[in-house]
């Protein structure tokens, strides 16, 4: 017996029409109209629309400040069926190495929805380069380096970068950054806590559109010369995402993303009183309302690839947050988003006009499976990919509230936003994992998904090679 989701409305990246589709075991074997019922679960999907599962491209799930995956079914809540983590490396330990740890204490078992993952490199160190040629088949087809955060693992010097940028192509891996200014960020802190700032709003005043601005320039010019395809995560800013368009115009294999947030918020939620700025602490900083315009025109136009939750919920959550409170240097980094990213983008873009259904399919599953060398297995609806179906409710009225949130912390980052529609039923490899708004599968039934490399990043490098 199989699944037969019948009269929905299904939606791609590119089109939309009425049809059934017949899952069997966990993959979709036929999409077409009117297929015999006899023999399956039938599920009546009239009036409501059929997407792929969501992919969230960035999420960061531990190790170290926040949740591991044990929380990770809260994604499946929100229609997010597959999760893509940054594996942080640990400190003695190789890239490669630390993955394999990092899936094995933090994932397996533990994950609820499936997953794969992105590297990053946390040592300033050449020892990176002799790991290179072995990524690929150790799953690592995406390599984070991070500009900001000077004097921690994570800041990584531009030889480095350039380094791995030359080494990184050989191999189909595609660079990724962080675009900030760490020297800057680091003395604008200075020069602010020298001033007896303390306030969340300062976390803001110290990471200003211009310091992201200057590095995508920077990492642009850097991949250019390697002649390197490069992807910039979580865009915030009006600077930096038309240093990317520029570069694309010009023919450079240069891609960035988005999130959530820097869509939906802006930098007066880090002037909340009594401290509650301190909850939409994240880096980048949230922006002016300005840059989020700027920022939905540009994924509309196809000129920004995806959106990410870049979700980071902080262990003890707004208590956490709290360390600090006489130091906004100290207050944690990161905010949920997991569970409302498919909402908020559905409720703030298509239902305002931003972005069209095709759009949704496009940023919030499509691309990002293509981002991350999992396509078509993920983030399509075509037969022999994985079961993983969204089906929606887009009659649904609601607010979005803590109580109704499964991501471990004790904040909603968009409690009180209006929610139109909602996750009616959310299918992973042909099971129901959630509905309406519930989880009601069994947690710890994530598979690892290896990825592929030469992703989306290098369909233009190839055109421009041949």
């Amino acid at each position: 017996m199989g699944l037969l989701i019948k009269n929905g409305t299904i939606v791609s990246d590119s089109a939309e029409w009425i049809s059934d589709i017949l899952v069997e075991g966990e993959k979709i074997v036929s999409i077409a109209k009117d297929i015999p019922v006899e023999g399956h679960e039938v599920v009546d999907a009239t009036g409501k629309y059929v997407f792929p599962g969501g992919v969230d491209e960035h999420v960061h799930m531990g190790p170290f400040d926040s949740y591991s995956f044990e929380t990770s079914h809260a994604a499946l809540v929100g229609g997010t069926t597959t999760l893509v983590d940054f594996s942080p490396q640990y400190k003695g330990m190789g890239v490669i190495e630390s993955l394999h740890k990092h899936n094995e204490e933090n994932a397996v078992g533990k994950a609820s929805p499936d997953y794969s993952f992105h590297a990053m490199i946390m040592e300033n160190s050449d020892k990176v380069l002799d790991e290179i040629p072995h990524m690929v088949d150790a799953g690592i087809v995406n390599l984070k380096l991070f500009m900001a955060y000077k004097y921690t693992p994570f800041m990584v010097e531009d030889d480095l970068i350039f380094k791995c940028m030359q080494e990184a192509k050989k191999y189909g891996i595609t660079i990724m950054v962080h675009a900030e200014n760490g020297d800057l960020v680091d003395i604008l802190q200075k020069e602010l806590r020298a001033q007896g700032a303390e306030a969340p709003i300062n976390h803001s005043y110290s990471r200003p559109p211009l310091v992201e601005d200057e590095a995508t320039s920077r990492a642009i010019y850097m991949a250019e010369l390697a002649d390197c395809p490069l992807f910039v995560v979580h865009v915030t800013t009006k600077g930096a995402f038309r240093r990317i368009k520029e570069a694309h115009e010009r023919g450079l294999p240069v891609y960035g993303e988005t999130c959530t947030h820097y869509l939906v918020l802006d930098e007066s939620y880090l002037a909340k009183p009594n401290f509650e700025g301190a909850k939409y602490v994240c880096a980048p900083a949230l922006r002016t309302k300005d840059h989020g315009e700027v920022l939905w025109k540009a994924v509309h136009n196809g000129e920004l690839q995806a959106i990410s939750s870049d979700h980071a919920a902080v262990v003890g959550g707004f208590e956490a947050k709290k360390r600090g409170i006489h130091d906004f240097t100290k207050i944690p980094n990161g905010a949920p988003g997991m569970q409302d990213r498919l909402h908020m983008i559905w409720t703030q873009g298509v239902e305002k006009g931003r972005i069209t259904r095709q759009d949704f399919v496009r940023l919030c599953m499509t691309n990002p499976a293509k981002v991350c060398g999992i396509f078509p297995q993920k983030g399509a609806l075509l037969p022999g990919s994985d079961a993983d179906i969204l089906i929606f409710d887009p009659t649904y009225r609601g607010t979005i509230t803590l109580a109704d949130q499964y991501e471990g912390t004790d904040y909603a980052a968009y409690e009180g936003f209006e929610k139109k529609g909602i996750a009616d039923k959310v299918y992973l490899r042909g099971k129901l994992m959630a509905e309406r708004g519930k989880f009601v599968g069994e947690r710890g039934q994530g598979r690892y998904i290896k990825p592929k490399p030469y992703t989306k990043s290098y369909d233009e490098y190839h055109k421009k090679k041949d």
